[in-house]
């Protein structure tokens, strides 16, 4: 039974200070990563905004009913043509 607390008085080399400042730690490897990846999902985003802006062509307007024209002019006070 006296063998089985052998290691009681022993401190692992893993809670050791000295050891601790060696290695990196898993929780900021795995923020630097994420952080990375949104930087680059955010610039590549941007990205192809700038290319779509200079290179697609405007969106086409639908026209306008010659029927709701009338209606807007008769709210605005001036009579339609012809009327």
């Amino acid at each position: 039974m006296a063998d089985e607390f052998e290691f009681a008085d022993k401190v692992p080399p893993s809670f050791d200070g000295v050891a601790a400042a060696k290695g990196f730690n898993p929780g900021l490897i795995v923020l630097l990563v994420v952080v990375g990846l949104l930087v680059i999902f955010l610039v590549g985003n941007y990205a192809l905004y700038v290319y779509a802006q200079r290179t697609v062509p405007p969106k086409k307007k639908k026209p306008v009913s010659k029927k709701k024209l009338k209606r807007e002019r008769l709210k605005q006070g001036v009579s339609a043509p012809g009327e």
